[in-house]
């Protein structure tokens, strides 16, 4: 029988809608009714988020009062650019890492893990625009990989920009419950799921 799986997806001020929400659509879709996954999202304080779009989010729950996750996912955005130097929430993504079985970093996302001390020795990759950036804050001894959807690390695994998201959510989803559960969820999301070879 599988287990279920708690999946926190992280919010902050200025976390791209997209990066979250296709995160969370694709393990809620994945959990056939809750049976496998509870998906929820988590900020540090329990206040509105406002997103890049212009849209506001009220998380589920706050640093102090989350479930512990099997799977955390940090989404990307502007505000990645911001809640780096945010010692509270860098601090949290590394005590929680340690006790999680996968850490998903999506888009910009990959800023807050380099910032947590977790990409030593690992493939990176993020947004096509952050590059650069992420090659300044990431450890010196990552491999920073440009033309991928994703990569796996085993732990960490890390998507590029937005849609990217989705890609590595779904190849999580094949890791953990199988790829036939993985194409399904691609199916009833109607999204065509860009797979890497790994």
């Amino acid at each position: 029988m599988i287990r279920k799986r708690n999946v926190a997806v992280l919010l902050y001020e200025h976390v791209d809608g997209l990066d979250f929400c296709g995160a969370f659509d694709v393990f809620a879709t994945a959990s056939d009714w809750g049976k496998d996954f509870y998906t929820y999202t988590v900020s540090e304080k329990s206040e509105l988020i406002n997103t890049i779009s212009s849209f506001t989010v009220a998380p589920k729950y706050n640093f102090s009062d989350c479930p512990k996750p099997d799977i955390l996912v940090v989404p990307g955005g502007i505000g990645a650019r911001t809640e780096m130097n945010n010692s509270e929430l860098t601090s949290w993504i590394r005590r929680t890492s340690e006790n999680s079985e996968i850490v998903l970093s999506i888009c910009t996302g990959a800023l807050l893990l380099a910032k947590a001390n977790l990409l030593s020795g690992l493939k990176v990759t993020t947004n096509q625009r952050a590059m650069d950036l992420l090659a300044q804050v990431a450890p010196k001894d990552c491999e920073i990989l440009r033309d991928v959807r994703y990569v796996d690390n085993g732990k960490i695994v890390m998507s590029a920009g937005v849609t990217a998201g989705m890609d590595a959510s779904l190849h999580v989803v094949s890791k953990l419950l199988g790829e036939e559960r993985a194409v399904e969820t691609a199916s009833r999301l109607e999204y065509g799921w860009n797979r890497e070879i790994l």
